[in-house]
């Protein structure tokens, strides 16, 4: 079950976190709360996607605040010990740690789910505050107000997965705003309140009507100016912690698992799936399998042309420009636009700084790839399968193949790959190749040379060939492949031994046909 006033359970499980090979010291996070507690900033709620640190962190409270911790040696180790704030707040506070994860039984109701935890904290507190006799028929609030007259002594509330019971089935509309209204009761203008810390996926506002929790400042990936390094790797602690191994590059991990974006721009690495690629020694998908992707994929199927355009942009390696608000609408179901791209944002499968939405690496384009090639997304997914096609046609220079495949690309009554602007093309080029990333890296906008190439196709497989790719419109492939020459784009495949191709690829505007012309690289 849940952990409660002071138990030393959290402060066991933060201490074995702290000694594993690939911990990452957050402790900064302590100072900064320390600010709010008792203060009129005391409640807060931090949002993040799964898996990216919040239950550590909030163990790490429980840890530091608790009375009947004492592991102070513990935090001596740690970054938080040369604060000015460090021994004002260590042991000194009642902790109630509670996180909503957890069932009393499977497919239990909400009054079972809800008294499972006010029936564990009742007796806690009972336990310890003998002096005072606590009448257990009252509601859990008025238990915490009486605890506080008589003896004076405020609480921290830190709850983690508070939004446990909107991701689950279980339990209905009615459930969700009951619960909402237990918290309200619980923590809203209660003097026993020290800090109420609250942390989940998904914000508040999406749920809350009218002033339920209107006590609580948010922060999420999109607004967050205060805790943005706390949660997450940055790039200076992934260097860290890859200077601890010797099988794995810098550059691998933040080609898999970077691109998050905070709203100071510090790049964040998605701490789950870069713990477990150093410890297994290789870099795969770790987290996507985590989650509600699965739901994601439902609307973007659901709602083709709320989101086909954009996700097809993003999969090309464009942004999106767009202004969200974060994942806000009152209702559970997804039915917009902004809605969706919003949730995928709230969720960790997009990344959104300056406006502008984009996938933000590997593992999660990998995910991508996959929508595309559901066959609710029409012709995207013919193309999608078609790309085999078109990798094997460009391997044996088969440049009439070529012309065909991504003239049928064209063709598609997609308005994104209509050529309205100059990466259109290039969008094109994304599709009919979508397929080769998992035998190739592809780079888009590669510095080459005195340039940059529009395309370069690393193989994982050397017996593959390298190829560059530039694209023209309104030229001639040869005027293509004189500009890979002239501007010695090949010297990005220095090094490479194997088979090396240069493909220059137009489009005339005036005849909407293309062509294309493929030279090997000497």
């Amino acid at each position: 079950m849940s952990y409660f006033l002071d138990n030393v359970t959290s402060v066991n499980q933060f201490t074995k976190t702290t000694q594993k090979k690939y911990f990452v010291d957050k402790s900064r996070l302590i100072s900064k709360i320390n600010e709010l507690v008792g203060s009129d900033a005391q409640y807060i709620c931090i949002t993040r996607p799964r898996r990216f640190g919040k239950t550590v962190n909030a163990m790490m409270l429980a840890s530091y605040y608790s009375k009947n911790a004492g592991f102070k040696e513990l935090f001596d180790k740690l970054e938080i010990s040369h604060d000015e704030s460090y021994l004002e707040h260590l042991n000194k506070h009642n902790v109630v740690y509670m996180t909503f994860s957890e069932m009393p039984k499977p497919n239990c109701t909400y009054e079972e789910f809800l008294n499972s935890y006010i029936v564990d904290l009742i007796d806690y507190l009972a336990e310890n505050f003998q002096d005072i006799k606590i009448d257990k028929s009252k509601p859990i609030f008025k238990i915490f107000s009486q605890v506080y007259a008589q003896c004076g002594q405020g609480f921290i509330f830190i709850f983690d997965e508070w939004d446990y019971i909107f991701n689950n089935r279980l339990f209905s509309e009615g459930d969700r705003e009951n619960f909402l209204q237990f918290l309200k009761d619980l923590l809203k203008d209660k003097p026993y309140v020290e800090l109420a810390y609250m942390t989940g996926v998904l914000p508040i506002a999406k749920y809350s009507s009218g002033s339920a929790l209107n006590m609580f400042t948010e922060f999420n990936m999109m607004n967050d100016y205060q805790f943005d390094d706390c949660f997450g790797f940055t790039q200076n602690e992934v260097e860290m912690l890859c200077a601890k191994q010797n099988r794995l590059e810098l550059s691998e991990l933040k080609e898999w698992y970077n691109g998050y974006h905070t709203c100071n721009n510090l790049q964040i690495y998605n701490p789950r799936s870069v713990s477990l690629a150093l410890s297994y020694g290789v870099c795969q998908s770790y987290w996507t399998n985590t989650g509600p992707m699965d739901e994601i994929i439902y609307y973007i199927e659901n709602n083709i042309e709320a989101v086909r355009d954009d996700i097809v942009r993003m999969s090309s390696g464009l942004t999106v420009k767009v202004l969200l608000e974060g994942y806000s609408a009152e209702k559970i179901s997804l039915n917009t636009r902004d809605e969706i791209l919003s949730a995928m944002t709230v969720y960790g499968f997009l990344s959104y700084y300056d406006e502008e939405l984009r996938i933000p690496n590997k593992e999660l384009r990998m995910k991508f790839d996959y929508a595309l090639r559901n066959n609710k997304m029409g012709e995207i997914s013919k193309l999608v399968l078609q790309s085999n096609e078109m990798l094997e046609a460009t391997i044996r220079k088969d440049t009439e193949t070529m012309e065909h495949l991504i003239q049928e690309a064209h063709d598609i009554n997609i308005p994104v790959i209509k050529y309205n602007d100059e990466n259109s093309l290039a969008c094109v080029i994304t599709l009919v190749y979508l397929n080769a990333r998992s035998q190739y890296k592809i780079v888009r906008e590669m510095p080459a040379g005195v340039g940059f190439a529009d395309f370069i196709f690393y193989p994982n497989n050397k017996a593959k060939p390298a190829f560059i790719i530039e694209l023209k419109k309104d030229a001639t492939p040869d005027e293509a492949l004189q500009q890979i020459r002239e501007k010695r784009y090949a010297k990005a495949l220095d090094g490479y031994s194997g088979q090396k191709l240069a493909v220059g690829i137009s489009y005339d505007s005036k005849l909407k046909t293309h062509k294309v012309k493929i030279e090997e690289i000497k």
